[in-house]
């Protein structure tokens, strides 16, 4: 009796199941971005848009645990998931606290010690002219918008994966003047800088970096500065091509966009968003 003889897959047919298996991997494991103060404001439209752009999302908030709920939920019916995390950037010692959080939630709700993207968002308002700021409004400023800055990014590098990226927000201020900015401009500046460092230093590691640089833009912001003075957003609005500030979705999508593949060999780059101000 003549054995049977086996027939093998068509090398055609072979391709295409390793293809089609390897996909099936690809779309199984998410993305994952970082967004702090994620949970109102710029904030919130950055994790929103960055969820439709099909990447799960953990956001940061400081004091308002039910509105972060509420973002959360608002991710979740993009179909991504979400997560919240107690953060307070004026409290520098807490970071290290606020780390091992993450790693625990990338463990429990990702089954991942990694994650991809680092927005940079979180921060606070003043505005007080030059000669009456003191010591203890610097140095608040200098702790929320660039220590913790500087250092969550450092503690959160070695959680990157590669093709990860970091997005650090500042503000048009630090291109023109408005009286009263002096410290959260500078402190941008430093952002801004320490951007271009980082852009440099971990592009070994397939880690970019880029600044979003945000106008005027009508939020609760600095007390809702603008919101709240319709002289104040007038007299702002005049000085944009488009005679108007902007709102809170002309800023999300940039930065979602910078999460995406194709943005990949944007690195190193202050991107300002302002609807031409100033031009």
């Amino acid at each position: 009796m003549c054995p049977k003889t086996i027939q093998q897959p068509n090398s055609t047919v072979a391709l295409l199941l390793v293809f089609i298996t390897q996909k099936r991997l690809d779309m199984s494991v998410s993305k994952i971005a970082l967004v702090t103060g994620g949970s109102r404001g710029l904030g919130k439209d950055m994790a929103l848009s960055i969820a439709r752009k099909g990447i799960d999302v953990i956001i940061t908030y400081k004091s308002n645990a039910e509105m972060a709920k509420e973002v959360v939920q608002e991710i979740e019916q993009t179909g991504r998931k979400a997560a919240a995390i107690h953060l307070d950037m004026a409290t520098f010692s807490t970071l290290p606290s606020f780390v091992q959080h993450l790693k625990a939630t990338l463990a429990n709700n990702w089954q991942t010690d990694h994650f991809d993207f680092l927005v940079n968002n979180a921060g606070m308002g003043a505005t007080v002219p030059f000669e009456q700021v003191t010591e203890a409004l610097f140095d608040e400023f200098l702790d929320v918008h660039f220590k913790s800055v500087y250092f969550l990014t450092q503690y959160c590098v070695p959680l990157l994966n590669s093709g990860g990226r970091i997005i650090n927000i500042s503000s048009g201020t630090t291109r023109y003047c408005n009286p009263g900015y002096s410290v959260y401009a500078s402190m941008k500046g430093a952002v801004e800088t320490f951007t271009k460092y980082l852009a440099k230093e971990l592009g070994h590691k397939g880690i970019g970096a880029n600044v979003v640089a945000p106008g005027p833009v009508e939020t609760d912001f600095n007390n809702a500065a603008i919101r709240n003075n319709p002289q104040f957003k007038e007299r702002l609005a005049a000085m944009s091509p488009f005679n108007r500030v902007g709102n809170a979705d002309d800023i999300g999508g940039v930065v979602a966009f910078l999460c995406t593949e194709e943005a990949k060999w944007i690195n190193g780059q202050r991107i300002e968003v302002s609807g031409g101000l100033n031009v």
